[in-house]
């Protein structure tokens, strides 16, 4: 998400061997992280929203006016796209976000968000009730490496 601002954007250019990643893979737009995310997505993307989605616009504009390059389909990659309730406003964005999770319902329903995250709710039949579950190699615990001969499954 941070790829927009510094050093973010050095850090990205030096473990992408002074390029950037390929376009498409890059976050481009609020709402196709969303379809990613979710089931008409396949949920192929597990990111969570990290908290300068709650403070700072910096993260969604190229204000350095790099070029992160186009995606397959001729899209140049440049701010990121927001959702039309924003009225393409990056302050917009972050304020209704903050204001949406300072509001009577969240306060509300954490616990619920906590149970997914750090509860009950995290394996078994509670997790699947919940469709709160990921590729069995994600949980710490899933497989044992010792049990593993081949060294490059291994990494």
């Amino acid at each position: 998400y941070l790829l927009r601002m510094q050093p973010f954007t050095t850090y990205n250019l030096k473990f992408q061997d002074g390029k950037f990643d390929h376009a498409d893979r890059l976050f481009s737009s609020v709402a196709y992280s969303w379809r990613l995310a979710s089931e008409t997505g396949g949920m192929q993307d597990v990111k969570e929203l990290i908290p300068e989605f709650f403070y700072l616009s910096n993260f969604l504009t190229n204000t350095n006016r790099f070029d992160y390059g186009t995606t397959e389909k001729g899209v140049a990659i440049d701010d990121v796209l927001l959702p039309k309730w924003a009225y393409g406003d990056p302050e917009r964005f972050v304020r209704m976000h903050r204001n949406a999770l300072e509001s009577e319902y969240v306060s509300l329903h954490l616990h619920e968000w906590i149970d997914l995250i750090f509860g009950y709710k995290q394996r078994g039949d509670s997790a699947i009730d919940a469709q709160n579950v990921f590729y069995p190699w994600t949980y710490e615990d899933a497989i044992d490496l010792d049990t593993i001969q081949d060294e490059v499954k291994k990494t």
